[in-house]
């Protein structure tokens, strides 16, 4: 099991403590090396604004950050932050490299087996996006066309016919693509889209305030059609070290967050509708 660097050296004697326990925790063990390490590894996204970004001053950036920070203030410890690979995030099997996943998350049946999701604190809705100069004018117009999507993301799950969310709105498979081109993440494909119609994809999928803050930072592309389904969003825990304290210090503080409306004004500072008004996306559809 690989224990993240820079802790103090009073945790060297919790780590053991951790170590001698294998892979799957007692209740309170995660929970309580985190207070007694005064730190809450959290991984996210670096490159996906406006939920969590690398600014340009070289800091964490963004609503998805702005959450991770108040759960660990509200926890009294320190907030940490790390970016791997989304498709590492979601297979679970963390190994104590980071402790908590808040990176808007759609809890899925598949994902279920390998982490834990003890809070959804917010919604959105998914929509696909072409390039402002597409002959593509309907989602029909996809159909065997080549869409780009984030790997391992519940977009590429929907493109494949696979997707398999929990506690979700019904929805209808309105697109089949005749290629799926998965890339690490959205900015990815959004610079692909904004190259031109057809040249590296025909359009994209991903979340409606991803492609709403790439429009307003100017790239020429369009939503195509009504949304193709609405997710609910959660923090989640790796069941390889699963910690029923840690898990329910979660669900209670985004339970406060969400009674004190932090999670209204966080949502209503980061995303923004086409008419550059704030919008609450913390309210279930």
């Amino acid at each position: 099991m690989s224990i993240k660097l820079g802790f103090k050296k009073s945790s060297i004697v919790f780590a053991v403590a951790l170590l001698s326990i294998g892979m799957t925790a007692k209740a309170g063990v995660v929970y309580d090396y985190i207070k007694n390490n005064n730190e809450l590894m959290i991984a996210t996204d670096a490159n996906w604004a406006p939920f969590s970004y690398i600014n340009d001053a070289g800091e964490m950036e963004g609503f998805d950050v702005d959450v991770g920070r108040e759960i660990a203030k509200r926890m009294g410890v320190e907030a940490r932050f790390i970016t791997p690979a989304w498709d590492v995030i979601t297979s679970g099997n963390w190994n104590m490299r980071w402790d908590v996943s808040v990176g808007s998350m759609t809890p899925t049946e598949s994902r279920s087996e390998v982490l834990n999701f003890p809070a959804v604190y917010y919604y959105t809705p998914a929509a696909f996006a072409v390039h402002t100069g597409s002959p593509v004018t309907t989602l029909a117009g996809l159909n065997g066309k080549n869409v780009c999507t984030t790997a391992a993301s519940t977009w590429e799950m929907y493109l494949q016919g696979s997707l398999d969310m929990l506690d979700a709105p019904a929805f209808k498979y309105k697109v089949t693509p005749g290629t799926i081109t998965s890339l690490v993440d959205g900015s990815a494909c959004l610079d692909d889209t904004r190259l031109g119609a057809g040249v590296r994809n025909d359009g994209i999928i991903d979340s409606v305030p991803m492609i709403q803050n790439a429009i307003d930072a100017g790239y020429p592309i369009k939503f195509l059609g009504d949304p193709a389904f609405y997710e609910p969003l959660s923090v989640a825990t790796d069941k390889g070290n699963s910690d029923a304290e840690l898990d329910a210090e979660i669900a209670r503080i985004i339970t406060e967050m969400q009674k004190d409306y932090t999670l209204t004004s966080l949502s209503m500072k980061w995303f923004k509708n086409a008419d550059g008004s704030s919008n609450d996306y913390t309210t279930a559809y």
